[in-house]
């Protein structure tokens, strides 16, 4: 794996004391596969920072370390400038990936227990103000059984929000939802962000990572392959990025394709050539002429930090999310 050298490194940001959560040399394994592998990376005060990659890339155990349900093997990490201790806590908000709210409870009731366990006195109005920024005020009294799964997800979000946390993390936020309840979500997130609050978002959707995420750090296998800014991370890109699935003899068409006029990179996974294209028609039209009755498959789109991550790493982020373990 290569890292693009305008790409920053860890300790180009901010130094562990300053940084919302500074991350060093961290291993991390589950009997024998390795989940993290010797990570750095830092995470600005204030910033928006999404750490993506498939499943099994390690992004959900870099979380529980970060909150202390797992320990390290080896390395260091501090958040909000001290070591991970119990006082800490009070001072971090979690959303997991699945939903963990008391199906009997109600919305009122799950927040009043959450401001009970981090001290907060006289919290009732808090509570009121909370419910209502998340569309839940009407649904206060109902059982979180009988909410949608956005509903759920928002009574998640406001559970981890209600104490104003300096540091928010998140794993797969908006995961299952539809896109109005993923809209809902992502204005309370900015929300929190624009009052302070750093978010650090694990996910595998680069869509999310592109339009909220200040920056991103690409993981595969446990290691830091690259991070940067969305336009950092995309800048040796061209515009356009072109899936071809071929019946036979796909890594015999690489150099040829490489050749072409306008053609970015080009990468061989299996019987798969992806190439990032400045013009798709022109270049599509030539490869249909020359070699057509072999194509089974052809996938345009825009080039997004999946095609970044398919350049680096050899696979992609959303095709590869199925197979790796959580």
């Amino acid at each position: 794996m290569t890292v693009s050298t305008h790409l920053h490194a860890p300790e180009e940001h901010t130094g562990a004391r300053d940084a919302a959560v500074s991350v060093c040399d961290v291993s991390y394994r589950f009997g024998d596969r390795v989940a993290l592998d010797a990570l750095s990376l830092d995470v600005r005060r204030g910033a928006i920072f999404g750490v993506l990659g498939p499943n099994g890339s390690g992004k959900s155990t870099l979380l529980s370390l970060l909150i202390g349900r797992r320990t390290p093997a080896a390395g260091e990490i501090r958040a909000l400038g001290e070591p991970l201790t119990r006082a800490l806590r009070a001072r971090i908000g979690i959303v997991f990936q699945e939903p963990s709210l008391d199906p009997v409870m109600t919305g009122a009731e799950t927040l009043r227990l959450q401001a009970r366990m981090f001290g907060m006195r006289d919290a009732q109005p808090a509570i009121d103000a909370m419910l209502t920024r998340v569309g839940l005020a009407d649904r206060a009294g109902a059982a979180t059984a009988t909410l949608s799964g956005g509903m759920r997800r928002r009574l998640d979000l406001a559970r981890a929000l209600l104490p104003r946390p300096e540091l928010v993390l998140l794993d797969e936020p908006t995961l299952a939802l539809d896109p109005d309840a993923r809209h809902a979500i992502w204005s309370y997130l900015l929300e929190s962000n624009a009052a302070g609050a750093t978010l650090l978002l694990a996910t595998n959707d680069v869509y999310e990572a592109e339009r909220y995420c200040h920056e991103v750090a690409l993981l595969a296998a446990g290691r830091l392959v690259a991070r940067g800014t969305p336009a950092e991370l995309k800048r040796d890109l061209r515009p356009n990025a072109v899936r071809i699935t071929w019946r036979d003899g796909a890594a015999a068409r690489v150099d040829a394709l490489a050749a072409m006029p306008g053609v970015g990179r080009v990468r061989l996974a299996g019987d798969t050539t992806h190439i990032t294209i400045d013009d798709t028609g022109a270049f599509l039209s030539e490869v249909f002429q020359r070699d057509g009755a072999s194509i089974t498959n052809v996938h345009i789109e825009e080039a997004t930090l999946e095609d970044v991550y398919f350049q680096l790493v050899g696979r992609g982020i959303t095709a590869a999310a199925a197979q790796g373990a959580p």
